[in-house]
């Protein structure tokens, strides 16, 4: 089975219509709007992520609004009113980050943030910063200088892997699979595998444990 999912490709917005996605990890789903559509503004009891993937989306934050594109986020707080609307088509994920989240403070409310500027590259190295953390999960980014990777080892929870910019090959249960920055990668929970880095590459990881 292809592990590897591009949402982008796959769900292109389409005129007129918003779409929804579930995705194969419970606290992730994926949106694709159409030209002028949107989704009207709610409310939750938990914070959330929202990521573009393709185009271009605006977010109403109660008062404020926020114009979103590829690689570029916002973090919603819990309680906040919060819709999306899109003049050109946008296809996006929404990120459910639970309660009693710790969330990274280069992460802010009521800024847009690019998740590929959120942390550099060193030399023969991998960097790795978390952005929002708790008993149940973890959304952390990787830098991989190039040569560099992980080894086979095995994660305690459901997992997906966000290429975010260049390219890696992913070792899963025997099988090598080559990723690239807008493609996604599940891993089962127990799951042996490895990362090792094509040249730079960098990846958003979301493990849930439950």
């Amino acid at each position: 089975m292809n592990r590897i999912n591009n949402i982008a490709l796959d769900h292109q917005p389409k005129d007129g219509l918003t779409i929804s996605i579930k995705s194969n990890l419970s606290k992730v789903m994926y949106f694709s709007l159409g030209k002028e559509t949107d989704i009207s503004p709610e409310r939750y009891d938990h914070p959330f992520i929202y990521l573009g993937i393709d185009g271009e989306g605006t977010f109403i934050v109660d008062d404020s609004e926020y114009t979103i594109h590829k690689n570029e986020g916002i973090f919603v707080n819990s309680g906040s009113l919060c819709g999306v609307r899109s003049s050109k088509g946008f296809v996006y994920g929404e990120i459910s980050l639970g309660k009693d989240i710790k969330i990274n403070k280069i992460v802010k409310s009521g800024e847009v943030f690019n998740l590929v500027n959120l942390l550099d590259y060193e030399k023969d190295s991998i960097v790795n910063v978390d952005i929002a953390s708790n008993d149940k999960m973890k959304y952390v980014l990787m830098a991989f200088d190039e040569g560099t990777g992980l080894t086979p080892h095995r994660a305690p929870g459901d997992a997906l892997v966000f290429a975010l910019e260049g390219k890696a090959i992913i070792g899963y249960e025997g099988e090598d699979y080559e990723i690239e920055a807008g493609q996604t990668f599940k891993f089962d929970k127990n799951g042996l595998h490895s990362v090792t880095a094509k040249g730079k590459f960098k990846m958003a990881l979301l493990i849930v444990k439950e």
